[in-house]
């Protein structure tokens, strides 16, 4: 039996900010010392092997999900990472997955890149009961409840197929407080947003539920033609809930969708006052508390709160009330607001740079280089650039002249100079950059080459 995995990592992530940003979106935040979709990945590669692992995303993070696979010193086919042109949904990108696939798959399982799941011997059962049923059934996992939760969709099990696994019934949105319980208490099962399938059936019921999607991805144009057209529609909507051969296996294990900050608090371990902590922190008569900090953060008489100090912002809310952080991250983008999108950390190809100081005429970053990689050779018109390597060999090129730098020399490249850096090393080259200059956007450049295709 081949099974494949189709893994999708699109997702922006808003109602974690500021952890989460458009540009380093939860699912690559590393929360729990290794990242969500890094965790993903390992979770698929129990039933499929490496080049039957494809991952649905944009271009935005095209090179995010290269690092992290390299990382983890894995080689998965570069086609096999699909650049959606448009976030449109999760329809499209499975119909764009299952469509890459092709004839090579008996089975596909369906992940969503940013959940946590415990990888328990129960998983394991569910993944194989689905595979069981799934050239019968669009199979979707349903999560054995722990408590009354109105922030997932729920799923009403109808008859039974198998040991785990039911006919579905009906699938019910987000519930009220009193109307959760009810639907805990008649064995409904949480909607997780994982699949099984055949992909002939699930190109079948598309083409029967949606035959205008089915068709745009049957046709031969390019794929930015074909996004340009199809509507924005969920897979649970456009095919799930309309379907007549919806089955759903229950799954007894662990599982959160990562969804607020007060699923966060749900995962992570307590100290004797309720209290979950990533970061230095000291509490005094404090219970029940989130705290994320890059700095050492006191509290003294808080209960239920969220802390969270990113350095570039910092977010204080209650517990109870973490579902309107997205509304902050919308005022933010109405004001045209970077914090939005942004960290103060920004990952690139080559590596990843960190702003640590800033002010309306200079700028001062800490550039990380990966061996083996460099920069692009590019020119800034309204800037000049001072580098100092604090770490490694840096190999630099100002105006066609090569230079190798060590720990504690430096250079200065004036505004308008063509230039380049480049770590030839073997460990990560670390450079302070001090940018002066009257405009210090990062637009303020023009690249002549690169190994990256920008």
């Amino acid at each position: 039996m081949r099974i494949s995995t189709l893994i999708l990592a699109g997702g922006k992530g808003t109602r974690l900010w500021p952890l989460s940003r458009e540009d380093h979106p939860k699912q690559f935040y590393s929360i729990f010392n290794k990242s969500l979709f890094r965790k993903t990945v390992e979770r698929a590669l129990i039933f499929s092997d490496p080049d039957e692992i494809y991952v649905v995303t944009n271009k935005r993070y095209r090179f995010r999900i290269l690092d992290e696979l390299e990382e983890m010193d894995l080689k998965i086919p570069e086609d096999n990472i699909l650049l959606e042109p448009q976030a449109k949904n999760t329809l499209p990108a499975i119909l764009y997955g299952i469509k890459a696939i092709g004839g090579g798959a008996d089975s596909v399982a369906v992940l969503p890149s940013d959940h946590f799941i415990e990888e328990s011997e129960n998983y394991r059962d569910a993944v194989r009961e689905a595979v069981r049923i799934s050239s019968e059934y669009l199979v979707t996992f349903g999560i054995k409840p722990v408590k009354p939760h109105t922030g997932y969709g729920y799923i009403k099990p109808g008859e039974r197929i198998g040991e785990i696994s039911h006919r579905v019934e009906s699938f019910v949105e987000k519930p009220d407080i009193e109307t959760a319980r009810k639907y805990m208490d008649s064995g409904y099962l949480w909607n997780s947003g994982m699949f099984m399938f055949s992909p002939e059936l699930f190109l079948d019921e598309c083409r029967k539920h949606q035959p205008d999607v089915a068709y745009a991805f049957d046709s031969e144009e390019e794929i930015e033609r074909i996004y340009s057209y199809l509507p924005e529609l969920s897979v649970d909507f456009g095919i799930m809930e309309k379907t007549s051969r919806a089955a759903v296996v229950e799954l007894n294990t662990f599982w959160s969708d990562v969804g607020s900050f007060d699923s966060l608090y749900e995962i992570f371990e307590k100290d004797e006052g309720g209290n979950a902590v990533k970061g230095e922190c000291i509490s005094i008569d404090s219970y029940g508390n989130l705290v994320f900090g890059k700095r050492l953060t006191a509290l003294v008489g808080m209960r239920d709160a969220v802390v969270v100090d990113t350095k570039d912002a910092i977010l204080v809310c209650s517990r109870s009330e973490a579902q309107k952080v997205k509304q902050v991250v919308e005022i933010l983008r109405e004001r045209g607001d970077k914090r939005a999108r942004e960290h103060r950390t920004a990952h690139r190809p080559w590596g990843s740079y960190t702003v640590l100081e800033e002010n309306q005429f200079y700028k001062i970053k800490r550039l990380t280089v990966k061996p083996k990689r460099r920069l692009s050779l590019q020119k800034h018109y309204h800037r000049s650039e001072h580098w100092v390597v604090v770490k490694g060999t840096a190999k630099i090129t100002v105006d066609g002249e090569e230079r190798i730098l060590r720990n504690g020399e430096s250079t200065f490249i004036p505004a308008g100079t063509l230039h380049r850096l480049e770590n030839p090393g073997l460990i990560p080259l670390e450079v302070i950059e001090v940018q002066i200059g009257e405009y210090l956007e990062e637009d303020d450049i023009e690249r002549f080459d690169d190994d990256f295709g920008r």
